[in-house]
């Protein structure tokens, strides 16, 4: 039984109704237990769950610290190129933005890299827009292996691809491949992706299953805050978690939590989630699964971060660069989204070692798996 399989037997606006439903009572016996079932999950994101914000955070830090000791991972993107061939209604990126479009050379990535390295990075994040045909496998046969030589894990964010794909990426070196569904909701997907070949919900629903046949050290998953309703989502990412970790335990995974952000040609979101609500969430799924990595972009401010990163989140970006190009010239115009904290990697890491957090630049090499 696949994941598309379970998520058909769901309804949606029952889901939304559970979860909007849950009482003081149900968060209480959430918060005794050991073991937290998908109902206590829905306790947790609950309405009713917002005024148990300081039991939940203090909970959640233990948890996190008991598994993940007083460090946070740290890596940042790069942006190899803003080509797309999909029409999504909230992405910079989206076929029909009018915006300079590039894609690097094997030269620029090189400038790129040198000027990451300088910031001592040693985890990578690849990101493209979806284009097949100038930024699809023949592209990333070129350039992952050129990439590898410099950090030790590499983790990439490009089109859903298919299990021999990402079979050959691995070899290639790629340890990590973060693809978020956006939303869970099939009417809503289909209202937000309006080209190419993202509009195929359920070939983008599959990719984690590929890329656990496939044997992918750290598969990431997530949906996009504010395309629909944001708790309903977010339910069904905690349960598309746990059918994967059954599924594929080989495999380590990571939550992101990605707010819609201004970006060219953007929307306004149908759910607004404050930081307040982001936290109750982070903590939610900390208690949910005391494994799973949680991860924490630019996106959000500096203040949030620094407050939050302590509590529950095992995985920070910093100076990023949303824009193919971005470190070693700065071209706004090109970004994907606005980033809120601009800080430079040594502010960030000083903040996190006045938090009492150590940073770690190496992720797990799959050396060590066996």
């Amino acid at each position: 039984m696949s994941f598309v399989d379970q998520l058909n037997d769901y309804n949606w606006d029952d889901v939304r109704l559970s979860i909007y439903s849950k009482t003081e009572r149900d968060v209480q016996r959430a918060l005794t237990k050991s073991r937290l079932t998908l109902e206590d999950f829905k306790a947790l994101i609950s309405p009713v769950a917002e005024k148990y914000i300081e039991p939940l955070a203090q909970k959640a830090r233990y948890l996190t610290r008991q598994r993940f000791g007083n460090t946070v991972s740290m890596y940042i993107p790069l942006y190899l190129s803003n080509l797309c061939s999909n029409d999504c209604t909230y992405c910079g990126f989206s076929m029909s933005n009018r915006i300079k479009r590039k894609i690097l050379s094997e030269e620029e990535i090189m400038t790129e890299i040198a000027a990451i390295k300088k910031m001592n990075f040693d985890s990578l994040l690849l990101v493209t827009g979806e284009h097949q045909a100038k930024g699809g496998m023949d592209y990333f046969r070129a350039i992952v292996p050129m990439i590898k030589e410099h950090f030790h894990y590499l983790a990439m964010e490009v089109q859903p691809l298919s299990q021999e794909d990402y079979v050959e990426l691995r070899a290639l070196g790629i340890d990590a491949v973060m693809v978020y569904q956006e939303t869970y909701n099939r009417v809503t997907y289909a209202k937000h992706h309006l080209r190419g070949h993202k509009m195929d919900f359920e070939y983008r629903l599959l990719t984690p299953d590929r890329l656990g046949n496939a044997g992918i050290d750290k598969i990431g998953i997530g949906a996009l805050i504010g395309l629909d309703d944001w708790r309903t989502d977010c339910f069904f990412t905690a349960a598309h978690l746990n059918y994967l970790e059954k599924r594929y335990w080989q495999s380590r995974y990571s939550i992101s939590f990605p707010r819609l952000r201004p970006c060219a040609g953007s929307i306004e979101p149908k759910s607004i989630m404050t930081d307040a609500q982001l936290l109750q969430l982070i903590c939610a799924y900390r208690l949910f699964d005391p494994e799973v990595e949680l991860s924490l972009s630019t996106r959000e401010s500096p203040i949030f971060r620094d407050n939050v990163v302590p509590i529950a989140i095992t995985s920070l970006s910093a100076a990023s660069k949303t824009q193919p190009g971005g470190y070693a010239n700065n071209t706004p115009e090109l970004e994907q989204f606005a980033v809120s904290d601009n800080r430079s990697a040594p502010e960030v890491i000083a903040s996190m070692k006045g938090k009492g957090l150590e940073t770690v630049w190496k992720d797990w090499e799959s050396v060590y798996s066996g």
